[in-house]
Order: C-alpha cells, then structure tokens, then sequence
C-alpha cells in the first residue's frame, strides 16, 4: 500500500502511476514500478502558510538584450553546431551510441578550452583517472591544465564545484550520478531527474557552462526521463555509422543557436579530426561513376555539402520484391519509387531497390527527392549520368519538380569541385555558375538521363 504522497513511477519511462502493479500502462514494461515520495527537488524547503506571493514585475518586448557571450571551446565543428560556442551558464546534453565517441570528443573539447584559458572541470563516473590521462597522451593533450576527477557522488561534486569554481564542466554521464536524498538506485528515473535538475540550477546560479553525457536506448532514444531534454538548453546527438569513420554532431534542440546545423569528425587512430569540407569527404575518390549513382547538392545547416546517392534496381529473386534504404527516409522512398511508376513509366514491382546515401551521412531534406530518383532510373535504365552532373529538387505526387532553398549556395559548392552541370528545377538557372538542365517534370528528367547529347 501506498504512503501518503507517494506515487510509483515507472524506471523505464517515467510514467507516474498512483499505484502500484506488475505492468507499467504506458510503455508496457513489467516490474519497473518504483515507489517515491512526491514533492519538490531534493533540498527544496516545502512552502508554508505564511508565505506571502510576490507580485510579478513585466516588461516589454522593446527593451535591447545583448546577445549571451560565448565560451570558445577551440572546435570550430563544436563551436558551430552550439552557436558559436558554448554560452556561461548553460547546461547541454550530449547523446549517442556506445562507443561513437561522445568521451573522445568532450575530451578534445575541453582539452582545448583549457588551453584557452577557460578553467575547465572533467568529472568521470564510468572511467578512472588513469583512463582519461591515458586517452588524453594518446591523443596528445596530456599539457591541457584539466581538472580530472572520478566521482558519482552528486553531493561531492557539487560541493566541490562551490569550492573550486569552473567556467566549463563536463559530467560522463548523467545515468551514473546519484544523490544521497533519494533511496533510487543510480540511473533510474528519480535520481536521473534530480541530479540533472540540481546540475542545471548549479549551472544557472553560478554561471557554469555544463555538459551532460546521456546513454541511449537500443531505439535510439536518451535513456531517462524526457524531462530532462526540456531542463537542459541544448541537446546534441553525435551519430556514426559502423564501419565508417564520420562522426557527425546534430542539434536537437538549441536555444542559444540553429537546430539544423551540423559538425562533421573523422575518427582516428589519435582521436576525432574535424572536417572543414565534408564534400569532398563524402565524395570519396573521383572517377566514373557507374550506372545508379547520382550526385546531390544538399545543404545542411549552413553549408552546401556534396553526397552521393546510390541505387540498385534487379530482379527480384523472390514473390515479394525488397525495399532496403540505408541514410534516407523509407517512407519517401515508397512515394519517389510510386511516382516513376505512375508518372514515368518505369516499372518496380518485380524487382529488388537498394538505396545507400554514401559515407554514413543520413540526409533529410526533401531537396534530394530528384536526386534518389534520377539514382534510381539511372540504375533501372542501365544508364550512367554525365560525370561531372549534380542533382536536386522535390518531387511533388503529381510528377512536378519543385524549386528548394539556395540554389545558388548548392551550385558554387558543386563548382569549387569540378563539377560543371546540373540537373534540377526551373528556377535553378537564376545565379547558376554552370549550364543547368531545367526540367518541370519527373518524366523530362528521365528522358534527360537517356539522352546521348546531354551527356556529351
């Protein structure tokens, strides 16, 4: 039986039961119902009768707020995707698999802030001292004056930080603190939200720029409550493809900078290299290319970058044809494949699609909705594209081939790298530094791949 003012709140989700019982309703785990006491924050004075409210003062939208000053870390990939650097009192939550390098790079990070001049705080609850001196010779930053320490004790760490005050502190990970004001065990959903929540308080107080490791689940998703993604002012996932090399960091949320901007790393044997020009990295070597690859000209964030789609169309071995993509979305997909069927006349019923967006770089605008098709017709017709040919535009479900954003941004970055035409819509021929095909149709540019005479 419940005591009172005590809720079960379930470890796997969050979701807040008044009850107790074997099964959690909302996500469907079993077990995973923990008692707690509700109330405030751990150390929160509970409010009392005499309390008197204090009358809000409000003010205008005119007044001029300088913009918040920034703590240059020495990344310019991390700088970038933070805003341009990392602002005092801010807290960010980083995300990502096991073994991606979410360590390896918070320790490049605050290495080089440290030689900056920023004082700078590494706090460990997963690894020892000796670990981190012994990646950190490894990568050659054993002279960065960095506060080491290997603690997990949310008490300890925050006295500390009183004592020995920090312009930036980094926390690996949220799910391994724990405080002392609550019986749950470390990473389960109360002490997860309480040490994030008092570290966040820490960081608005006493103006610490802090930075939360967090685990993900085998979805994806961050591990712990979804309340702490609304705590924290910024959240960055660092994603990597197995067996490639790329990093790549993405803003979630932001709110001291751009959500759609990105940091692109290349890891080696001495730690994360950062890439000034992630085109030609996705590129990979030049040469013909065969049959099924098309170029497109994406934008992401701030800067254009190159990639490479590539399709296989054969013949399906089986009763029911497969649909494998790998780096874009499925569902669009589905609609780009039933719109050459209807639109162009190209039939897939009874053949086996493979879609690879080459280099790990998972694309998301609907800009390269022209470029997956022409990948597909060019690998259903047999039929190679011209080799120094870039590709872009949205496909509408009537066949039409939309205008999308910089045009011209796409074009100068596919110039700079040789590339000497493009395939696109209507509107693209506006600032373009090269010959472009304009097409209105779906169906125009499949004819275009066939053309002998545009691709010479």
């Amino acid at each position: 039986m419940a005591r009172d003012g005590a809720v079960f709140v379930c470890q796997s989700c969050g979701a807040v039961h008044p009850k107790w019982s074997g099964r959690c309703d909302a996500c469907g785990a079993w077990n995973t119902l923990v008692e707690e006491a509700q109330g405030g924050p751990p150390g929160a004075m509970a409010p009392t009768k005499a309390s008197k409210a204090r009358g809000l003062v409000f003010e205008t939208l005119e007044a001029h707020t300088p913009d918040p000053p920034r703590i240059a870390t020495g990344s310019a990939e991390f700088d970038r995707v933070c805003g341009g650097g990392v602002v005092p009192g801010s807290a960010i939550l980083l995300a990502g698999d096991p073994g991606v390098g979410k360590s390896t790079l918070l320790l490049q990070v605050c290495a080089q802030a440290a030689l900056g001049g920023a004082k700078v705080a590494y706090v460990s609850g997963e690894e020892a001292v000796e670990q981190i001196r012994s990646r950190a010779a490894r990568m050659g930053l054993s002279q960065a004056p960095v506060k080491l320490a290997a603690e997990t004790s949310l008490r300890d760490i925050v006295d500390s930080l009183k004592r020995e005050p920090v312009d930036l502190l980094i926390v690996d990970s949220i799910q391994t603190l724990w405080s002392d004001a609550l019986e749950a065990g470390p990473g389960s959903v109360a002490q997860v939200r309480a040490c994030a929540g008092e570290l966040v308080r820490l960081a608005k107080k006493r103006r610490i720029a802090v930075i939360l490791v967090g685990h993900v689940t085998k979805d994806g998703q961050i591990a712990g409550p979804r309340v702490v993604e609304h705590m924290v002012d910024a959240v960055l996932s660092f994603e990597g493809e197995r067996g490639y090399p790329f990093r790549i960091l993405r803003a979630a949320k932001n709110r001291f900078g751009a959500t759609d901007e990105i940091g692109v790393f290349e890891m080696g044997d001495s730690g994360l290299r950062e890439v000034a020009n992630p085109s030609a990295l996705f590129l990979g070597e030049g040469g013909e290319r065969a049959a099924g690859a098309a170029v497109f000209a994406g934008i992401e964030g701030s800067r254009p970058v190159l990639v490479e789609f590539q399709a296989l169309v054969a013949p399906s071995a089986y009763g029911t044809p497969r649909r494998a993509v790998v780096g874009w979305d499925t569902g669009r997909l589905a609609m780009v494949l039933a719109v050459l069927e209807a639109r162009c006349g190209l039939g897939f019923g009874a053949r086996d699609v493979y879609l690879n967006v080459a280099g790990g770089l998972r694309v998301n605008e609907p800009a390269a909705d022209l470029a997956a098709a022409a990948a597909l017709a060019s690998s259903a017709l047999d039929v190679p594209l011209p080799q120094g040919c870039v590709v872009f535009g949205e496909i509408s479900l009537s066949g039409e081939v939309r205008a999308v954003s910089r045009m011209e941004s796409r074009m100068k970055e596919a110039a700079k790298l040789g590339f000497d035409r493009a395939l696109g819509p209507s509107a693209a021929k506006e600032g373009a530094p090269f010959p472009v095909a304009t097409v209105q149709k779906l169906a125009d540019a499949v004819a275009r791949i066939g053309d002998e005479n545009w691709k010479g």
